[in-house]
């Protein structure tokens, strides 16, 4: 199939009136963080009154259900551009993002390292690392079964 054919096809999809939100651009990663937590604490919850008022630059507070925001911000990768908004919430406002709000990660394959791969990825390690707390591992014994995984 050639390039006038792949057109072709997005023109007959627009014509359908399917609606497709064009990717950001290279620098910049489109995810959502959620502050996932057992208990009665809602989006409208005081502990998130300062993260509401102020959120990070690129990212707006929307209600999953619970808190979460929306984000767009930059980063080389995903997974850098995340690191990067939950050190800066954790330390601006003592609260730690814990979930990328995805229900099932299920089986996924991506080859893209900013795609959908990128993040489940993130996800199941804020909430590896969120659930692993609550259990009283530290930091260490996370790093240690990782390096014992093979990872990087």
């Amino acid at each position: 199939m050639g390039p006038h054919a792949q057109r072709n096809d997005i023109d007959t999809e627009k014509a359908a009136g399917e609606h497709t939100v064009p990717p950001p651009p290279p620098t910049l990663h489109r995810f959502t963080l959620m502050h996932d937590e057992f208990g009665d604490t809602g989006f409208g919850h005081e502990q998130y009154e300062g993260l509401r008022a102020r959120p990070p630059s690129g990212c707006e507070p929307v209600d999953w259900g619970g808190f979460a925001l929306k984000c767009e911000r930059p980063g080389r990768t995903l997974l850098e551009a995340v690191s990067h908004t939950v050190t800066e919430i954790r330390r601006e406002h003592g609260l730690v993002m814990n979930s990328l709000g995805i229900e099932d990660p299920g089986e996924w394959l991506d080859a893209d390292k900013n795609g959908y791969g990128a993040q489940i990825i993130a996800h199941l390690l804020l909430t590896a690392a969120h659930r692993a707390s609550l259990l009283g591992y530290r930091r260490k014994e996370l790093v240690r079964l990782l390096d014992a995984a093979g990872a990087g």
